[in-house]
């Protein structure tokens, strides 16, 4: 399976999984027992919103390679008109172009790079 022919939505799906999974358990190692507080925490990193500013981080340590930021902008690129009414289509836009990105790192079994982008983030 060529992975740079795979739809970036198809990306973004898996990739929007593998981020709430990774987030899910660094929020429960830290002690939070309390599933409405978890979800609250939650928020803090898998809003849109949140997602691309984590994105533009990256962007602007020089933390992605060549072929990462490919990838973003493929799915940042993607044409679609809808979008969720809490954000606007920039924004949205960015977050599906990370959650691209894990999908794509997912699908390659790079979990050493997902694990060094999770910890960017998650710090």
């Amino acid at each position: 399976m060529n992975l740079l022919e795979i739809n970036v939505l198809v990306l973004a799906y898996i990739g929007d999984a593998v981020y709430e999974k990774y987030v899910r358990r660094f929020l429960i190692d830290t002690g939070i027992g309390n599933v409405n507080d978890l979800q609250n925490q939650a928020i803090l990193y898998v809003s849109a919103k949140n997602q691309a500013k984590y994105l533009q981080e990256m962007i602007n340590h020089k933390f992605l390679s060549d072929d990462e930021i490919s990838i973003v902008k493929r799915a940042r690129n993607y044409k679609t008109t809808s979008h969720p009414k809490n954000c606007d289509i920039i924004t949205y836009k960015y977050a599906t172009g990370l959650e691209a990105l894990i999908g794509y790192l997912e699908l390659s079994n790079n979990e050493e790079r997902i694990n060094e982008i999770m910890n960017f983030i998650l710090k």
